[in-house]
């Protein structure tokens, strides 16, 4: 195997906020893990030098995350292995932060973002066909005598997924958040897409003699070829789902995966949270809310977006009505026992 760093080390994201191109020198992948897809396409908006500019909001957050020697090693693991990475933890522990910051350290563009709510079906992470629009411009077509619109690609645009396993030279980042609010289908759903690195979109198969290549959107907004309707990897994405810990998932899904497990934020991390958000002077001014919402958070659930409620809104208050807003906006999430 070769190094993975300068240094020898293996870690090819080493957790320092600093971008670089280690990710250049990940070893082959093990050979039960290696995708063949077509021709690369672009890699997308977001995977060259600018990529922190693109990062919005996320950027700080990136740049400032300090993972743990466990939370390094998994992330790594997940790299090499080409396996997808399940986040658990409570909310604000840092779970999406993650993916950030791997995406920014690594430069591999822009997270996709694949929120999952109840609702969820697999293909409305592939892709989304609108079969109703067209049905539409063709009849619109029809009546006023014009020419007939588009074909079928202008119809379909690849989803969050389905984006990311587009055959790119280096891996995509896709962030399934909150998996655990998914229906009981959805986790079992994803198990053979994830295996195979691979899918279909029948829509398109079925005209593969006619038109075996077709113009598609992507979840970035860009334009790329698919052929004979199907989408195979090259560079298995980096895949974080992340659960609060509110389900169990199968054991099917749970041996694919590589299983991190966060434990809640001290107050260094809790201090760059809050840093990163509303500022160094928030953050000093701030740090007695950050000591008293730990010591309340070992018997009550709470919620890193109350501290940051909290520390913005007391940041110019004074100190008995300071105390008072703290104490309304950081409200215990569970039933006192």
């Amino acid at each position: 195997m070769t190094d993975a760093s300068p240094a020898g080390e293996w870690l090819i994201y080493r957790g320092t906020g600093e971008p670089h191109t280690g990710i250049d020198g990940l070893p082959e992948p093990p050979p039960w893990r290696d995708f063949d897809g077509g021709p690369l396409v672009q890699q997308g908006p977001g995977a060259d030098s600018s990529s922190a500019r693109r990062l919005g909001a996320y950027r700080h957050m990136a740049e400032m995350h300090r993972p743990s020697p466990e939370e390094l090693e998994m992330v790594n693991a997940a790299l090499y292995l080409r396996r997808p990475l399940l986040v658990t933890g409570s909310p604000g522990t840092g779970k999406s932060t993650l993916a950030h910051a791997v995406a920014y350290e690594l430069g591999l563009g822009r997270v996709l973002h694949w929120p999952i709510v109840s609702r969820s079906a697999l293909q409305d992470g592939l892709y989304r066909y609108d079969a109703i629009a067209r049905l539409q411009d063709t009849q619109i077509a029809a009546n006023s005598g014009t020419a007939p619109p588009g074909g079928i690609g202008s119809y379909i645009r690849l989803g969050p997924l389905g984006t990311a396993l587009l055959p790119t030279a280096k891996p995509r980042v896709l962030l399934i958040d909150e998996l655990d609010k998914s229906d009981i289908d959805l986790p079992n759903d994803l198990l053979n897409v994830m295996e195979e690195g691979e899918f279909g979109i029948p829509e398109l198969e079925r005209l593969a003699e006619r038109e075996p290549q077709v113009e598609v959107l992507t979840d970035d907004g860009a334009k790329v070829t698919l052929r004979e309707g199907r989408i195979r990897c090259r560079a298995f994405p980096f895949v974080i789902l992340t659960s609060n810990g509110e389900r169990d998932f199968p054991p099917p899904l749970l041996r694919r995966c590589i299983h991190l497990e966060l434990g809640r934020p001290d107050h260094q991390r809790l201090s760059t949270v809050v840093r990163a958000h509303l500022g160094d002077e928030a953050a000093t001014v701030g740090d007695d809310l950050v000591t008293r919402f730990l010591e309340r958070s070992r018997s009550e659930l709470l919620a890193t977006d109350q501290l940051l409620n909290a520390i913005f809104l007391t940041h110019h208050a004074a100190p008995p009505t300071r105390s008072r807003l703290a104490d309304m906006l950081i409200q215990r999430l569970d039933r006192p026992r």
